[in-house]
């Protein structure tokens, strides 16, 4: 069953279009990762499911009943929505214990088991909750604002960009921490979000948002693998794009006759694939190869886990293409290598 049901919503500020007729629908127990540049009306779309803006068309069901739609405007506070906001907005007089049980009905404040059950859950110890929003470290302060969000048991979580004022180290470990709770609590929730790495490692599903219209909601490995546009595929990650002809369930171009994820019909292509699918061969594998390519290295972005490698195919064009290899297998700039294409790639149609 649909715990989240969007059709057709619309909005526009003074005259000019955000949203076109949004079309979405999130499934119980899901997290749906929202994905997009900026500009591409994510905030908006978040406002307007919590009852922040008024839509000025289509309709909105939480948990099968409507609060938007037909001139209806149901308000935020009656929509049992939790929102998890950017900075996490915790209240700085109150103490942490406090601020989770904020938005609880009076009568249930005391229940400080309830407190310790939530800290339990966003992976926090049951003493914190005695201390100082002041007293903890930004991740932490996200862990409460998450368990305030969750207190009242909401049918629906909103989590607004919660990671982006967190730095990389933190960053990481707080959103798994994140994402664990929600896990653990039977959550629906949607994560706003325009860092493509968040929204793949972090969603069920992810939702792309351009432009105001919602392009492809797919898994995070078929949207990463068949992204729909050219400018999606670049937009979730590194891609390497190449002309080439598709003929039926292939395309070549000039890295080879390569296996299609899709037919796209036969004619002129632009083939898209990842870095990390150009393998690098070594020396027994090169010997053996009949799909093989020589290129030269020109340049070589080590990062520690993985290198970025360029590469100038040996061909007559000279094409260059970019690799991601492991680490421990980085070549040297000016090597001469023999390399292969893994898996399947997409193709777009030119013209």
């Amino acid at each position: 069953m649909s715990e989240l049901r969007i059709r057709g919503l619309q909005k526009s500020f003074d005259g000019h279009p955000v949203l076109h007729g949004i079309d979405l629908s999130v499934e119980r127990g899901t997290l749906l990762a929202l994905l997009g540049p900026s500009g591409s009306g994510k905030t908006t779309l978040l406002r307007l499911l919590c009852g922040f803006e008024r839509a000025d068309g289509g309709s909105v069901e939480i948990d099968g009943r409507r609060v938007v739609g037909d001139n209806l405007h149901v308000p935020s506070e009656q929509r049992r929505i939790g929102y998890v906001p950017q900075e996490g907005a915790l209240f700085p007089h109150l103490s942490v214990a406090d601020n989770i049980v904020f938005g609880l009905p009076r009568t249930q404040r005391r229940a400080r088991h309830r407190v310790a059950e939530l800290l339990e859950l966003v992976g926090l110890p049951a003493h914190f909750g005695e201390r100082a929003p002041q007293q903890l470290s930004g991740g932490q302060q996200q862990r409460v604002a998450l368990a305030r969000a969750l207190a009242p048991a909401p049918t629906l979580v909103m989590l607004d960009e919660p990671f982006s004022s967190l730095d990389a180290a933190l960053r990481v470990e707080t959103r798994q921490a994140v994402a664990s709770a929600l896990a653990a609590a039977d959550a629906t929730a949607v994560l706003v979000t325009h860092d493509q790495s968040e929204a793949l490692s972090l969603g069920h599903e992810v939702a792309v948002l351009w432009n105001g219209r919602l392009i492809q909601t797919a898994t995070p490995e078929a949207l990463y693998r068949r992204p729909v546009t050219r400018e999606l595929a670049s937009f979730v990650g590194e891609a390497v794009l190449l002309p080439g002809i598709a003929r039926q369930d292939r395309a070549s171009c000039e890295l080879g006759e390569l296996a299609l994820a899709a037919p796209v019909g036969n004619g002129a292509v632009d083939v898209m694939l990842r870095p990390e699918q150009i393998r690098l061969l070594r020396a027994d594998e090169a010997a053996r190869a009949d799909a093989a390519h020589d290129a030269l290295v020109t340049d070589v972005i080590f990062q520690g886990q993985d290198a970025s490698v360029a590469l100038q195919l040996q061909s007559a064009t000279r094409t260059m293409v970019r690799a991601r290899v492991p680490g421990y297998l980085c070549p040297r700039p000016g090597a001469r290598v023999r390399i292969a294409v893994d898996g399947e790639v997409t193709a777009y149609p030119r013209g």
